[in-house]
């Protein structure tokens, strides 16, 4: 099998080079090819392999087949009228988000299927080293959104944190440092936050997601804790500062759980071995 890997590689952090990574340490034969340059990847590929970068402009061309495509961004209102224009003409459309999933299937009859989003254990990994951090957070503060409301309350009653953004080399050293890592997601959705600050050890404080599959990956108060607003948030962050052996329980067990369920290892497996169940012959090489 050789696939044609079809996404925009702008950064080292981004989701196609953690997925070709799988794929290639699987010794699974594929070529990266940009979006935009989409007239020069040639036919004669067993698969074409469309990964999500938020960028809508380009898509394959309908003579490239067969072809898949990961969206990633189906919870964001702009992004997903993009591609719901464009999923028609993929055999399977694999989603992030299983809102999505089930949405996209609905309003176009197309084969989805909810694959997570994961981490990348060679960049996401707990270090032996001090919780010298009460709170960490890596990433945008969105400041339109209760997101950043939460962090400016956040950094005023909890100044020894980690909060704001950081090189994605330095992920595992502020949430391995951190004794609480926070997360709030915009749109209900199931981010890689989630799966990155569970792999490296710290305890994953994240507002409640609903009806997003959330509880199907997770279990509350085992693998982590929900907030449900600004009082409760503040409430769990106080008490699990103070209690610190229930804390790293929970961290260990969230930690355990991703490790060994939603690494970006598993979410190529299932991607794949979906496709060998489907198509069947050669397509059963891709079995990981």
């Amino acid at each position: 099998m050789k696939i044609a890997l079809v996404y925009n590689r702008e950064c080292e952090n981004t989701t196609g080079v953690h997925l070709q990574k799988v794929i290639e340490n699987a010794k699974i034969s594929c070529d990266h090819f940009w979006t935009e340059r989409f007239s020069q990847i040639p036919k004669g590929y067993d698969l074409y392999f469309r990964i999500d970068h938020g960028d809508y402009k380009y898509d394959l061309p309908q003579y490239l087949r067969p072809a898949v495509f990961y969206a990633i961004d189906t919870h964001l209102k702009k992004p997903y009228k993009k591609i719901k224009k464009q999923v028609g003409h993929y055999q399977v459309v694999f989603c992030a988000q299983k809102q999505g999933a089930d949405r996209l299937r609905k309003e176009t009859r197309v084969d989805t299927q909810w694959v997570p989003l994961g981490f990348d254990p060679q960049v996401h990994r707990k270090l032996d080293i001090e919780k010298k951090y009460n709170i960490g957070f890596i990433g945008s503060e969105a400041r339109k959104f209760l997101r950043g409301q939460l962090i400016d309350v956040l950094r005023k009653k909890y100044p020894d944190s980690h909060i704001g953004g950081a090189d994605f080399r330095k992920i595992s050293e502020i949430y391995s440092a951190s004794k609480i890592g926070f997360n709030y997601s915009i749109v209900n959705d199931i981010n890689m936050r989630i799966f990155e600050i569970m792999a490296c050890g710290s305890f994953l404080l994240t507002n409640r997601i609903k009806n997003n599959g959330f509880f199907e990956l997770f279990q509350e108060g085992k693998h982590l804790r929900t907030y449900s607003n600004q009082a409760q948030l503040l409430e769990l962050v106080e008490y699990y500062l103070n209690h610190d052996q229930e804390r790293e329980k929970i961290a260990q067990a969230g930690r355990e759980l991703v490790v060994n369920n939603y690494t970006y290892y598993h979410t190529v497996q299932k991607m794949f071995n979906y496709l060998a169940f489907k198509f069947g012959g050669d397509f059963n090489r891709l079995r990981i």
